[in-house]
């Protein structure tokens, strides 16, 4: 379907939604995330029998947010389902007296690792009917039909688009951890130029299993540390930081144009207003400054705003040793005298690093703290590194009634970087 008009739309959030490991709805994890509350803590039996002291942020269980039909579907989508459901509600987007067109409202997605879950299941499977298959007599290679529908990277898109009636684009988004903040970013974009009147857009990420820990291992990248320490086992720009905890859930904005969120009186939380993103071309794993600041750039560009209207950055902040270091050089390179007195936290110290999940979720905060004026400090940094000279959120939220832009980073292996801006929408009469 063509553009309605070839004029920019201004792109509004309406609702959010978040299933993680701070909480079961986004407006609980958003408090939990204000208290520096970690919830990070031993990896499940499995992955720790073979690599021990492993840490991870798991989300709650799912039996009693899914139907039937969503428990045969690998965890990220059901992930997904929970946490678009809260956004959609919230939004009152497809609410009887909402009467929009279901053609031009998109789905899109964001995952690192589609179906991770599902294939863990399967070679696991594999490997044991081959160990037995003398005494069973069993073909190994027999699997369950659906296996390739539940680990396909597009099925918690297509299961969305499915459960809700969605028949505008639907795109799926896997640029490791910046494939959520990429797919808002598109999503907006497709609004803007009238492709879309509104977009369902999430990231999901579930690959607690042997299996994916046993590959981020070897990439010498994740933290690990005894039970008594395990809370705070990701301490993002702190000088004793040893790496990042995986984390799995999903989160969910709603994005409208303004002018139909404004017709239906939306519940509006936010405008986003900035995209950028760039490729480093430089390296596999190791982070550029160079495309950092030119994603920063390109965001507060497309936004039209100055550095000083930035008022919060929810840090990509892993925790490792060069990450947080560049990032607070780009961070400084871009924002100058300003990053003085600009606030900066990683909620990664309480939720863990979600991959294709990261980028919505931070955003969700970040909006979150938008609307209520308060930050959300960096759980677990006690000793601020010298080489992250930064004005860290410690020690509980910091409050900022006049809150008026954030700044959200993704950064993400392959050399891909996407930066979100969010600004306040003042509306009269409301």
């Amino acid at each position: 379907m063509p553009p309605i008009d070839a004029l920019s739309q201004d792109v509004w959030i309406t609702g959010v939604g978040a299933y993680c490991p701070l909480g079961r709805d986004a407006e609980s994890s958003m408090d939990r995330a204000l208290t520096g509350d970690s919830a990070i803590g031993p990896a499940p039996a499995e992955v720790c029998q073979w690599m021990p002291h492993s840490l991870a942020a798991l989300a709650p269980d799912l039996l009693d947010k899914t139907d039937r039909q969503a428990q045969s579907l690998d965890r990220a989508t059901q992930l997904a389902l929970v946490a678009c459901d809260e956004a959609i509600s919230r939004s009152g987007l497809l609410d009887q007296k909402a009467d929009v067109d279901r053609d031009r409202i998109g789905v899109y997605g964001g995952i690192g690792f589609g179906g991770a879950q599902t294939v863990d299941a399967l070679y696991t499977r594999f490997h044991e009917a081959c160990l037995a298959q003398e005494k069973t007599g069993r073909n190994p290679t027999i699997m369950h039909p659906l296996s390739v529908p539940r680990m396909m990277a597009n099925a918690p898109v297509a299961a969305v688009s499915m459960k809700h009636g969605l028949r505008g684009h639907g795109f799926t988004y896997s640029v490791a951890c910046a494939s959520s903040a990429i797919a808002l970013g598109e999503a907006m974009r497709a609004i803007r130029h009238g492709w879309l009147d509104a977009a369902v857009v999430f990231g999901t990420e579930a690959m607690i299993n042997p299996g994916a820990y046993m590959a981020w291992n070897a990439l010498r990248v994740l933290a690990k540390g005894g039970q008594e320490q395990s809370a705070h086992g990701c301490r993002p720009f702190d000088r004793n930081r040893q790496g990042f905890v995986l984390g799995e859930g999903a989160a969910c904005l709603v994005l409208e144009r303004a002018d139909l969120a404004q017709q239906r009186s939306a519940p509006v939380l936010a405008a986003l207003c900035g995209y950028g993103a760039t490729s480093d071309a430089t390296h596999l794993t190791a982070p550029s400054q160079e495309g950092q600041e030119r994603a920063m750039r390109h965001a507060l560009a497309d936004a039209g705003l100055q550095p000083s209207d930035i008022g919060y950055i929810n840090a990509h902040g892993t925790a490792t040793d060069a990450g947080d270091v560049i990032e607070a050089r780009s961070i400084r390179a871009v924002f100058g005298v300003h990053a003085d007195q600009l606030p900066v936290s990683s909620t990664k110290g309480t939720h863990g690093h979600l991959i294709g999940a990261a980028g919505a979720l931070e955003m969700v905060l970040a909006v979150l703290a938008l609307q209520r004026g308060q930050l959300p400090p960096t759980a677990g940094l006690a000793d601020p590194d010298p080489d992250c000279p930064l004005r860290h959120v410690l020690n509980g939220p910091l409050k900022d009634p006049a809150l008026r832009a954030v700044l959200s980073n993704s950064f993400a292996f392959g050399g891909s970087n996407a930066c979100l801006i969010a600004k306040r929408i003042e509306l009269e009469g409301r």
